[in-house]
């Protein structure tokens, strides 16, 4: 869902972005400015999987989950404010949290919060399910309305996730992104981390973050298949390991790295030549963007894995005929990897 305040009557801004955020994200009371002329919001909504992604600018506000609202039937959820820009402040039993760039807080739905946004707001939302995160509503409610700074290790890790997630969905909303559901399940699963660690739990702070640490390197490997440079090493140093535990755990989890992200960049290159709005690129371009430089060495490589050279695919798709290969079994097969190869 889209919100922008631009294209609405000046006197139903307010209903209407109260209605969007309603109907798809959780029930509160807005404040806007007094004036609906300068009311002037714009975002984006979607879901990751199970998580429910707000990206969200305004002017000054207030948002508050009044005692009334907190008793409705929604399913009890946990929010995570990742503030951009500015500072806000969110204010829960009993506590206050200011954010600034960078910063994390929690809330919980099941009780009454505030928003206070005096300088406008331009957040990244993110509605967690309490029964996904599996933590006791005792352990949560030591942690709402306590920021993270992103000078904590693993806040600045979760932030940083989160962020690329929101970003990446806002551009879904125009072309969507493949594979980005699969991105929600480690969100939460880093959230469970950074919450045990506030909590003092480390063995499960670590063991949390070694859980995820397989689909976050997948997750930064499909954001970055364009890159020449994509190598092994690249990906163990970003996640600040060796490529000997880069190999153990990808292995576990039956991925061959170099495998994988060869088929992730075939993918892109059958989806690109079949689109209609990439006619006008060459073939040559379309695979080097993908990371395949040599244009010979891709089209042998397409025909290998697809059964059909990249200009034959093209074409059959052009006069809208089926392909008589659909499929490939692109998925990488359990093994374990002995170098970048």
């Amino acid at each position: 869902m889209l919100i922008d305040s631009t294209v609405m009557v000046p006197g139903e801004r307010a209903e209407a972005i109260r209605e969007a955020i309603w109907s798809s994200v959780v029930r509160v009371e807005i404040t806007h400015q007094p004036d609906p002329r300068l009311i002037r919001t714009s975002g984006v909504i979607s879901r990751v999987g199970p998580l429910t992604v707000c990206s969200v600018r305004a002017n000054a506000t207030i948002v508050r989950r009044t005692p009334a609202l907190a008793r409705d039937d929604m399913e009890p959820s946990v929010f995570v404010g990742l503030q951009v820009t500015g500072s806000s402040m969110v204010v829960q039993d009993g506590r206050e949290a200011v954010l600034r760039p960078g910063d994390l807080a929690l809330y919980d739905t099941t009780r009454p919060y505030t928003l206070l946004n005096r300088d406008g707001i331009h957040q990244h939302y993110f509605r967690v399910p309490r029964a996904e995160l599996a933590l006791s509503e005792r352990l949560l409610k030591i942690t709402t309305a306590v920021p993270f700074c992103r000078r904590d290790p693993l806040a600045d890790l979760t932030a940083t996730y989160l962020r690329r997630i929101a970003r990446r969905q806002a551009r879904s909303a125009a072309s969507p992104t493949p594979g980005l559901e699969a991105a929600g399940r480690p969100s939460i699963e880093l959230l469970r981390a950074l919450i045990a660690a506030r909590l003092g739990d480390h063995r499960a702070a670590f063991q949390a973050a070694d859980e995820t640490l397989c689909l976050r390197v997948m997750d930064y490997v499909r954001a970055h298949l364009g890159d020449h440079d994509l190598t092994p090493a690249r990906v163990a140093a970003h996640h600040h390991i060796s490529l000997r535990q880069l190999y153990k755990i990808l292995s576990r989890n039956g991925v061959h790295l170099s495998e994988w992200i060869r088929s992730q960049r075939l993918e892109r290159c059958r989806e690109e030549l079949a689109s209609a709005s990439a006619r006008h690129r060459s073939i040559a371009s379309v695979g080097y963007r993908w990371g395949f430089p040599n244009a010979a060495h891709f089209s042998r490589i397409f025909k290998h894995v697809f059964g059909l050279t990249p200009r034959d695919w093209r074409e059959l798709h052009a006069v809208g005929r089926e392909c008589p290969v659909l499929s490939a079994d692109l998925e990488s097969r359990p093994r374990t990897e002995e170098s970048s190869g």
